[in-house]
């Protein structure tokens, strides 16, 4: 044979790992990345596959209910803002990115219970020594 390279044969097609392993997100450039970031000195085959895997599994969670956020909030389209509630009013999610701001998400609508109207059955101590403490 004239090449160096690998008989592909006339009937053989290259195929991506990504679409080998059925997947959306690149494999190929998450497996540059964990090299050129130096993480470890060998990186296993099977390694940048799980991490897509890992990765697109939350996208799609993430999209899951910012979707329902927007279908909620009337609106065809996802913004910033669906995204916040979506992470925050899931419990794992905001667990796991109560660290990450997002722009443009706002904040979650929260009444303090000092702003409430005044009920037997809300009516908190420190309410009624501020009370008490302005009559005198």
């Amino acid at each position: 044979m004239a090449g160096k390279g690998k008989n592909l044969g006339s009937n053989a097609k290259r195929r991506s790992r990504s679409s080998k392993a059925g997947l959306q997100f690149p494999v190929a450039r998450i497996a540059r990345l964990l090299k050129v970031g130096k993480y470890a000195k060998r990186l296993g085959a099977g390694a940048p596959v799980f991490l897509v895997v890992v990765l697109e599994s939350l996208a799609g969670e993430v999209l899951e209910l910012a979707g329902i956020a927007a279908k909620n909030d009337k609106k065809t389209r996802i913004i910033p803002r669906h995204i916040q509630l979506a992470i925050r009013f899931d419990k794992e999610l905001n667990q796991f990115l109560r660290d990450v701001t997002i722009p443009n998400g706002g904040v979650i609508p929260r009444i303090h219970n000092i702003f409430l109207p005044n009920n037997k059955s809300n009516t908190s101590k420190a309410v009624a020594d501020a009370a008490h403490e302005e009559e005198d």
